[in-house]
């Protein structure tokens, strides 16, 4: 079932990125990014919030610019006041495209939460087809629930992870960065041991989900995404775990995909790239 977007709204691309995006050699993710915000007539607000240097903003920027967008303003919300700037306001009812720099997630989430920004990206989002891109912490924060920190390892354990409100621009997943890299199948795994219902995302560095208003997933970047579905999920333990114990799930799917892999969010099919030699 799709995310509701209703009768004459227009849902735009959700693009969730693992981090450490190439920016400057060939910057595929980013400039795949804007292409579907415009091109030469994209317009991009970057919310640098979730890091604290002061040059973000302005790095991302230039990127944008050099990538052919018309336009490109960093927001630089540092505290919840900012929010209600008017100036910054109409940049984000005007943009094509919205982009949310790496960092601190709870950053994100402390500053932006309930305020007229997440509102403003909710409804533009899923009502005015706004194309809106994460990396790093800027992907984890795109869901309803967020992964706001855990731990490293492999094995899923009670306690491991902490989960917070995120911006809300899609209930079906959680999304997790930096997947393969910082070893994190364990806290995304146990996130999903908590209520088995979105499917865990796992996006390695460069590497990024497109998500279309069909609700496609396709693979971009030179890493892997993890995708866990946990519809078939008979049992899991978390309910009887203690601190720091391993947690028991059975009947978890799990797919690894990569470069140009699509993955069906309604119909839950994984799919190779359409080639020559298997689009028969």
């Amino acid at each position: 079932m799709r995310d509701d977007v209703g009768p004459n709204k227009r849902r735009g691309t959700l693009i969730a990125i693992g981090g450490a995006e190439e920016k400057s050699r060939d910057p595929k993710i980013l400039a795949e990014f804007v292409q579907i915000c415009g091109g030469p007539d994209a317009k991009i607000a970057i919310i640098p919030t979730a890091s604290r240097l002061s040059d973000t903003g302005t790095r991302y920027e230039k990127t944008f610019k050099d990538l052919g967008a018309a336009k490109a303003k960093s927001l630089p919300y540092e505290h919840r006041r900012d929010c209600k700037k008017e100036e910054w306001l109409k940049v984000l009812e005007a943009c094509t495209g919205v982009f949310l720099t790496g960092g601190n997630q709870l950053r994100l989430s402390t500053t932006l939460g309930g305020t007229i920004v997440a509102k403003t990206l909710r409804r533009r989002h899923q009502q005015e087809g706004l194309h809106v891109a994460g990396t790093s912490a800027g992907a984890a924060i795109l869901s309803e629930h967020m992964i706001a920190f855990g731990d490293e390892g492999s094995t899923p354990r009670a306690d491991m992870v902490t989960l917070a409100p995120g911006l809300g621009l899609t209930s079906r997943l959680i999304i997790d960065q930096h997947f393969r890299q910082r070893d994190r199948l364990g806290r995304l795994l146990t996130a999903l041991a908590y209520n088995p219902a979105a499917f865990g995302i796992g996006l390695d560095e460069d590497t990024a989900a497109f998500i279309g208003p069909d609700d496609v997933l396709e693979v971009h970047g030179s890493g892997a995404l993890t995708i866990v579905d946990p519809k078939d999920v008979e049992y899991t333990s978390m309910d009887s775990s203690h601190r720091d114990d391993p947690v028991c799930v059975i009947g978890l799917r799990l797919h690894v995909l990569t470069e140009r892999c699509t993955f069906d969010l309604s119909t839950r099919e994984a799919r190779l790239p359409v080639t020559t030699s298997n689009a028969s």
